[in-house]
């Protein structure tokens, strides 16, 4: 086995509450809206 197909081989795999997260839609909007606000943030704070 070559080093990339180890490093398949041996990485975590999801929790069922992390692919539930995934799935779920009124979570998926929660991040987005939460990534939006980081962003907007970052973007007042680059425009002095």
């Amino acid at each position: 086995m070559d080093d990339a197909a180890r490093s398949i081989a041996e990485a975590p795999l999801p929790t069922r509450r992390t692919l539930r997260a995934r799935s779920s839609l009124p979570f998926q909007v929660l991040r987005f809206v939460a990534f939006n606000i980081r962003m907007l943030r970052m973007v007042k704070k680059g425009h002095h």
